[in-house]
């Protein structure tokens, strides 16, 4: 599959862009590499690279912003961020403006290659079509085989990982799952405070493009002390 695949790093630093992209390009992937946020984002749009690595420091402006663009740009492939800030916070806001995974830098070449893999495989591999692609939860309907999710007839906008996340829900629907069942199924994280955080922000996320309100939901419903549970007949 790797053959195949286009892979986008926008990073500033030339020690660290050189190295990811004779890494990756070595994986066998196509590697583009840009130095800034702006010609990124632009790359991004007019070639549709199957997945984004995305510094948060950039010479034109902050990679949560740029993070930002590509999503009101409808573009919904993975976005891994790389970040030098060990802050909650950041990874927190990181996010919540739509990327699917972060790695804090010093990071290790084979944990960063990894995830990347793992992003590929969930956007990509397990969301293949299938005997069983749709899924129907009221007026939701869920294509796993072409990634669309449409309401009433609406399409809704996820990511890959929202997609997932809303997959494993729709799927387990009337079942309470907590954070560390969702971790395994969406993410394969052992469980950890920040990722139960990242659960929390992904729930929040999804919402807003699902529920009529997202103030009052109606279909991700919180169980207090036990988790999440789809409530869609």
């Amino acid at each position: 599959m790797s053959q195949a695949i286009h892979i986008l790093i926008i990073e500033d630093d030339p020690a660290v862009g050189a190295s990811l992209q004779e890494a990756l390009a070595r994986d066998g992937y196509t590697v583009t590499w840009k130095t800034t946020g702006g010609s990124g984002v632009a790359f991004a749009r007019d070639h549709q690279p199957q997945l984004i690595v995305l510094d948060v420091r950039l010479p034109d402006g902050s990679g949560f912003d740029f993070c930002g663009q590509m999503r009101r740009l409808r573009l919904r492939q993975p976005i891994v961020m790389l970040t030098a800030r060990r802050d909650e916070v950041d990874k927190v806001v990181g996010l919540e403006v739509g990327a699917d995974d972060y790695v804090t830098k010093p990071y290790s070449l084979g944990e960063l290659r990894s995830r990347i893999r793992a992003q590929l495989r969930r956007a990509y591999g397990e969301l293949a079509p299938t005997d069983s692609d749709m899924l129907y939860a009221g007026d939701l309907v869920i294509d796993r085989g072409r990634g669309q999710v449409t309401r009433a007839g609406m399409p809704l906008h996820l990511t890959p990982t929202e997609l997932r996340l809303l997959v494993t829900l729709v799927q387990h629907r009337g079942q309470i799952l907590n954070r560390q069942q969702l971790l395994d199924a969406v993410w394969g994280y052992n469980g950890e405070y920040e990722s139960e955080k990242t659960v929390t922000v992904h729930i929040r996320r999804l919402r807003e493009k699902i529920e009529a309100d997202a103030t009052h939901p109606a279909l991700i419903l919180t169980v207090p002390g036990l988790g999440y549970r789809f409530a869609a007949e």
